[in-house]
């Protein structure tokens, strides 16, 4: 059997744990491997690897550090299909939608080649009479990422690339339910010409986790996962004084105006929702049609329940599996309250099974209508193949429904009104908002912004906001003086206006 590596030090080494997670096909759970959970000495050696790299990758030029990142996103692309191979085949993701998680990934990596204009400072002078100040961005030291199964190539490519261009080093610890596409990003990496003890990645869960937030010597930490973990990483992270981000959970909504585009309307939505099993955090899970919108509802159902789950290398299939048996058990039993809380079932694919794969985490599309917010299915963060559709008579109600639901990571608005995308864009209390786009994730050279229980810390993922996470400014405020003055020459008339202008 496959024992996944452990990188420390820049080297790939077989763990000396006898605790191992085992690593799942989610069509079928035949086993793929086995992750370990990495020993307190192997942790301590990633530690003092990041720790000992930090003092000579810090002082290598942004130029130089960028040429790493160029490399690095070459590589990539050269691998694209072989990293979605295995992400495929490990997550049960179709290959077409792998190709997009590792796409995404690749995009992030190239702003990273951005470093140097990125991390330039400030410079104002005279603040005084012959004073100058001036600013320096430098890196912070030990950073860790941990990141969640849905998108292994992509979320962890948020975080490793942007972090290490700042001339920090970094500890990658990825899900263990499908490590095998980190490490191959890791492999890669090493190739591009990363020194030693630059990146490290372990394995393990919750016990792991938190020995690296208890350490020292790690500044920061990016989370991407569930609101409980999220939550308790962001407190446990900030109770050691450290920096955190950390995304946490969704319940994303699109509002249909009756003036929309209907064509695009329904199939937009088909994808939105139950694409890649519903398994993304900027999945659309609820839909809200406003006035006569409510009528297209049959026809989103019809689409929604043509869809057809299937193998990652089937072209005609739609989304593939659940990540896990628990997974599918959590949908399932969201489906049922569903129809228990009086949700109308139009379409149920609650008894799914692909023949040849029937021990497979499969769930079919499922569409509800005359969902409320009082409903399970409507409070909790379903992520599986569920579409919840809801019926408001004005766009103003709409924005009260959205702007009461305690997430606020992503929305969007199909209209064909100025005033009204205007309106909603202004008034929704949502960080990430799409006009006619169904999953409006930014381009990295903006940020990924979510609000509320969506996202606790200061400043968000890949863009400024993470070069400004990763890094500290240092302001300098600086004086020289000429030869006259050293000499004595100076009438010394102009220093009591140089102290009222520094306090």
């Amino acid at each position: 059997m496959q024992q996944v590596p452990l990188l420390i030090n820049g080297e790939f080494i077989r763990s000396q744990s006898t605790h191992f997670i085992e690593v799942t096909n989610p069509a079928n759970n035949s086993l793929i491997a086995q992750a370990p959970c990495a020993t307190d000495d192997e942790l301590a050696d990633a530690v003092a690897a990041a720790k000992h790299a930090f003092l000579s990758w810090r002082e290598v030029p942004a130029p130089e550090r960028a040429r790493v990142m160029m490399s690095y996103q070459q590589l990539l692309k050269d691998h694209h299909d072989e990293i979605a191979t295995i992400l495929s085949q490990e997550t049960g993701k179709t290959l077409a939608d792998a190709k997009g998680d590792v796409w995404r990934g690749i995009e992030v990596v190239e702003q990273a080649m951005n470093v140097g204009s990125l991390m330039m400072g400030e410079t104002a002078e005279n603040v005084a009479r012959g004073i100058d100040t001036y600013s320096y961005i430098q890196p912070l030291g030990v950073c860790l990422g941990i990141t969640p199964f849905n998108f292994p190539a992509m979320i962890p490519l948020w975080m490793f690339p942007l972090a290490i261009a700042c001339g920090n080093t970094f500890i990658l610890k990825p899900s263990e339910q499908d490590p095998l596409t980190p490490m191959k990003l890791a492999e890669l990496f090493m190739q591009a010409g990363a020194p030693k003890g630059v990146l490290n990645v372990i394995h393990g869960g919750k016990e792991q986790v938190n020995k690296l937030l208890a350490e020292p010597e790690i500044r920061a930490v990016s989370f991407v996962g569930s609101v409980p973990v999220g939550q308790h990483i962001y407190k446990t992270a900030t109770d050691n004084m450290k920096r955190a981000q950390c995304f946490a959970g969704a319940k994303n909504h699109s509002v249909i105006m009756p003036d929309a585009n209907k064509t695009q309307v329904l199939n937009n939505l088909v994808g939105a929702s139950v694409g890649a099993a519903g398994q993304r955090c900027m999945a659309i899970s609820v839909a809200v049609f406003v006035g006569p919108a409510k009528e297209w509802i049959p026809e989103l159902a019809a689409l929604i329940k043509a869809v057809k789950p299937g193998l990652w290398d089937d072209p005609n299939a739609g989304f593939g599996p659940l990540i896990s048996p628990q997974a599918k058990q959590k949908v399932l039993a969201l489906i049922q309250q569903g129809k228990e809380q009086g949700a109308e079932c139009l379409v149920d694919g609650s008894g799914f099974s692909l023949p040849g794969y029937e021990a497979g985490n499969w769930v079919g599309p499922t569409v509800f209508s005359n969902v409320d917010e009082s409903m399970a299915i409507y409070q909790q963060e379903i992520f599986g193949p569920v579409l919840c559709c809801m019926a408001v008579d004005t766009l103003e109600e709409a924005i009260a429904l959205v702007n009461r639901n305690p997430y606020g990571n992503g929305t969007s608005i199909f209209t064909n009104s100025g005033g009204a995308a205007r309106k909603y864009q202004h008034e929704i209390e949502v960080g990430q908002v799409g006009i006619n786009v169904p999953i409006p994730v930014p381009l990295p050279f903006f940020s990924f912004t979510g609000w509320k229980n969506s996202f606790y810390g200061d400043l968000h993922a890949y863009g400024k906001q993470a070069i400004r996470f990763y890094t500290e400014t240092k302001t300098v405020t600086a004086r020289w003086f000429d030869e006259e003055a050293q000499a004595g020459g100076t009438s010394g008339k102009d220093e009591p206006n140089m102290t009222i202008s520094l306090r």
